[in-house]
């Protein structure tokens, strides 16, 4: 039985793929197995991983599927996955040979739910290395714990090492059909998780492609209000919403405010980003009415910034992004 699955969800992934799991393969750390799922591509993702899985026939498992999306695809390789611990990497990226050696041990070590490590996004010209923003190690989480997991960690699925029973709760498997999929995951995650770890090492080597959701428009991004309410949603049915109150307020308040906006004002039509103006304090407002006295937004320049957001604001912020595209 293999002690670690890496699940690599690929959609028209030809040009990168063999990259991707060669990066994979050529981990310090063997005892793992590859779940690979070819999300219906239309080019000739699915021949390259067939040859890889010939290859490699102890290691690399193709699941091919008609195209569900990337949460259903990894929702489809957990059911497949038979590790001991689950990592996700992307096709488009790719990691460093000891990733999962690294990240694998400190979990044991720690007996930890959960490891993190830092991120390099990858320019043309340039590599920035993104901190995890998990500030240390953590054998037994209390609740002021939890609650400083909602600032300032870097929400994604793929720079991180799971225990495969944390999968075992359903209510924890991947939103279909949504952008922003991992900061659902992760926001549901923390009142779930005991222990967490931290790896300080760049890892996750993070293509920069700017074709993805955070540089370029879609009507899709109005996602981002649907994950929120789910989030919110979820800690209420699970009767801990008073508990995590304020967090899921600032929460709130920073995806509508700064993320929501931020990504709207690359829209050419700025009526549309009028009415995202609008759409975001209605919905804001809506649902925490007095988030001004949010205890966190009195805690920082950003915090200050969301608390006295207004339109005028917004429109700077539009016209600065319209400046630097042209």
């Amino acid at each position: 039985m293999p002690e670690i699955s890496v699940i690599v969800p690929a959609y028209n992934a030809e040009k990168y793929i063999s990259k991707c799991l060669d990066s994979i393969l050529g981990q310090t750390f063997k005892n793992f197995e590859i779940i690979v799922v070819n999300d219906g591509s239309k080019d000739n993702t699915l021949a390259l991983l067939n040859e890889y899985q010939l290859k490699h026939p102890e290691t690399v498992k193709v699941i091919d599927q008609q195209n569900q999306g990337l949460s259903m695809t990894r929702n489809n390789a957990i059911k497949e996955a038979k590790g001991n611990y689950f990592i996700f990497v992307d096709s488009d990226d790719y990691i460093k040979p000891d990733m999962l050696e690294k990240l694998y041990n400190a979990a044991k070590d720690g007996n930890f739910d959960v490891v993190a490590s830092d991120v390099d996004c990858i320019y043309p010209d340039k590599t920035i290395k993104i901190d995890s923003g998990v500030p240390t190690n953590r054998t037994s989480l209390t609740q002021d714990d939890k609650k400083a997991l909602f600032f300032g960690v870097y929400p994604t699925v793929w720079n991180k090492i799971y225990k495969r029973e944390i999968f075992d709760n359903k209510d924890l498997l991947f939103e279909p059909g949504i952008w922003f999929e991992d900061v659902l995951f992760y926001h549901k995650l923390i009142p779930n998780i005991n222990s967490i770890g931290v790896v300080k090492e760049s890892f996750y080597q993070y293509i920069q492609n700017t074709n993805s959701i955070t540089y370029t428009y879609s009507d899709k991004l109005s996602d981002i209000h649907f994950v929120v309410n789910k989030i919110v949603e979820y800690y209420k049915n699970y009767g801990i919403f008073d508990i995590y109150k304020n967090e899921l307020e600032y929460m709130y308040t920073r995806y509508m405010l700064a993320t929501y906006l931020k990504r709207l004002s690359k829209a050419k039509d700025i009526k549309k980003f009028k009415n995202g103006i609008q759409f975001a304090m209605e919905s804001l407002k809506m649902n925490f009415p007095e988030y001004k006295k949010n205890p966190y937004l009195n805690a920082n320049i950003k915090g200050l910034y969301l608390k006295h957001f207004n339109s005028f604001f917004a429109y700077i912020i539009y016209f600065i992004e319209k400046k630097r595209l042209n």
